[in-house]
């Protein structure tokens, strides 16, 4: 079974290539194109970022983004979790997202979110068993290839930080 570790920047390289197989399933984002590891790491917090390994091929990752930059939604952030297509359906998704729960806690954050296209069934179902629950659908919010794309919003509350 992998090893959750730390993402480091030395598994940037293989960070954006797994976020490019997410990219290709067209069920996996709105981006299209696949950033400089920069832009990504600007983009994603730089606490509670991780890999799930197996001896020295990262299989899959984690992080959190920012939902706002209002010190009110501090303990809020967003999730991403991609899984390498060889290691989809193993496991590899859920106990990433169950140490990105722990660590986020362990940071402070008391509120996780998730924005994900309905059609991506597994991802949906990873969350649910996660603890995270379906608080709406943005009705085509945005188009993809020329689609309009439906976006459900989950959240996990934390029962260990903030309001219990």
């Amino acid at each position: 079974m992998a090893s959750i570790e730390p993402l480091l920047p030395a598994h940037g390289a293989r960070v954006l290539a797994i976020f490019a197989e997410g990219i290709a399933t067209g069920d996996a984002t709105f981006e299209t194109a696949v950033p400089t590891w920069e832009k990504w790491d600007q983009g994603h917090l730089p606490k509670c970022r991780l890999v799930a390994r197996a001896g020295p091929d990262v299989l899959g990752w984690a992080a959190l983004s920012p939902v706002s930059d209002r010190c009110a939604y501090g303990g809020v952030a967003e999730v991403s979790v991609y899984v390498a297509s060889a290691a989809r359906g193993k496991g590899v998704g859920r106990k990433l997202l169950a140490e990105l729960v722990k660590a986020s806690e362990e940071a402070g954050l008391w509120t996780l979110q998730a924005g994900i296209f309905p059609e991506n069934r597994a991802s949906v179902a990873l969350h649910l068993a996660a603890g995270f629950r379906e608080v709406g659908r943005r009705e085509k919010l945005g188009r993809l290839k020329g689609r309009w794309r439906d976006v459900l919003m989950l959240e996990r509350r934390s029962t260990v930080v903030g309001a219990k």
